[in-house]
């Protein structure tokens, strides 16, 4: 049997981070005079930090100095690792370390994949640093979902190719960047959001071992 490559993304699908996200985004359009809606925040889910200021920017009708840029992303950052440094195992989404450990024990590949340039510290933070074989995070790509560098990265690290690997995503471009790399794309969310994924479930808990030993077996 062939060894597959479960590849995760982080935010929305490991952990809730993207409460964080939207808790700093939004305190930082307030403070340039632009409404900020939980609406608009899932529109910067998978984003990096430097598409999503230019998101709120152009909401918000805003024109900003390259250095005031700058400074806005570092202070978004800082006031997001402010909530990040507290979390613990907690924070770890339902049957999420559940789905890591029978990967593991069925000696399957795990990778993480993710825009995140805090990747590491939150694994660290939520205790499950030591669950992945692999991690690609923001500091190691140039390109940003959809396009699929993250994925293929993932895989070559781990010597898998695309067609072996599984893609578990919480948002649009990440799916889109998993089908674009030709790999199995599994949505974790709304089906009405994310039909072009291969598959969509609401959250871990409703994958079962069946579901899991078939994507081994394929």
């Amino acid at each position: 049997m062939t060894r597959k490559a479960f590849i995760f993304d982080l935010d929305g699908v490991i952990v809730d981070t993207a409460k964080y996200h939207f808790l700093a985004w939004k305190k930082l359009a307030g403070s340039i005079g632009v409404d900020f809606t939980e609406h608009q925040n899932e529109q910067l889910k998978g984003v990096s930090r430097v598409k999503s200021l230019e998101k709120i920017l152009a909401w918000g009708n805003k024109t900003i100095s390259e250095a005031e840029f700058t400074k806005l992303m570092a202070l978004k950052n800082t006031d997001y690792l402010t909530y990040i440094d507290k979390m613990d195992e907690q924070e770890i989404l339902p049957d999420v370390t559940k789905t890591l450990d029978f990967l593991r024990n069925e000696n399957q590949h795990i990778a993480l994949g993710s825009a995140s340039k805090n990747a590491r510290m939150i694994l660290e933070k939520v205790n499950i640093l030591e669950k992945f074989d692999v991690i690609v995070d923001g500091n190691d790509v140039t390109k940003a979902k959809p396009d699929p560098e993250v994925f293929l990265k993932s895989a070559q690290h781990l010597n898998v190719p695309p067609e072996h690997c599984i893609v578990f995503e919480d948002a649009v471009a990440g799916i889109q960047a998993a089908n674009n790399a030709g790999m199995i794309s599994i949505g974790i969310g709304k089906k009405d959001i994310l039909h072009e994924a291969d598959y969509v479930f609401t959250d871990f808990t409703e994958i079962d071992i069946d579901f899991l030993n078939e994507l081994i077996s394929k």
